[in-house]
């Protein structure tokens, strides 16, 4: 994983067991037919390259890993690295491992708004929506808590979704329509969750 515009660090894994000087290898690093990074007997090699990564990676030859700079959404995937090794003959394939890039970016904290100007009363709704923006991946639910005396409520709605089409970050709204508290102090939040292991944002409580 990592963070959009951030240095993503894809591990090739080579143990490297027989201690093989750099200058007797070779190594790719591929996306799909596009090449990424390729080491030549020791030195870097441009003319291969899919330009989309000119001078946008470095290889760090102790930690056989590929530094991606300015990661982007489009960078998602899954990424192969390739190690020949000449001795005496033609290059024989020595290693080859993959690795599955994943980009984060972070959602706004997330925002309630009243969708109406006036004073309400009693029997009447409460309209409210909530929003959060600029994140990526796509989130997984939006939740309203509502909370008064000792008890909370949790109710998820319809979470409206729209991505950019040139950023490719994601824009979540829902709303919600509840009739107006009337008996005690009631204070509503909601919940945007962004996958297990990403955990959740909370927006500011609105007391009612």
């Amino acid at each position: 994983k990592s963070f959009l515009n951030h240095t993503a660090y894809l591990s090739c894994c080579f143990p490297n067991p027989q201690k093989i000087d750099v200058r007797d290898l070779r190594v790719f690093w591929q996306k799909g037919t596009e090449v990424v990074h390729e080491i030549y007997y020791g030195q870097e090699k441009y003319d291969n390259l899919s330009p989309k990564y000119i001078n946008r990676t470095k290889m760090d030859m102790d930690k056989w890993a590929l530094q991606l700079l300015y990661a982007e959404i489009l960078d998602e995937g899954r990424y192969k690295c390739i190690i020949q090794h000449s001795n005496k003959g033609s290059p024989k394939v020595i290693h080859t491992s993959e690795c599955l890039l994943h980009i984060i970016a972070n959602y706004s904290q997330p925002e309630i708004a009243q969708l109406h100007t006036r004073e309400l009363k009693p029997n009447e709704y409460l309209h409210l929506s909530c929003s959060s923006s600029g994140g990526y991946p796509e989130p997984k639910e939006m939740t309203w808590l509502i909370s008064h005396e000792n008890t909370t409520d949790r109710l998820t709605y319809h979470m409206n979704v729209s991505q950019d089409a040139v950023t490719r970050l994601y824009n979540v709204t829902s709303k919600l329509d509840i009739p107006v508290p009337t008996n005690a102090l009631t204070n509503i939040s909601c919940l945007l969750h962004l996958g297990e292991q990403l955990g959740s944002l909370v927006s500011v409580p609105l007391s009612i």
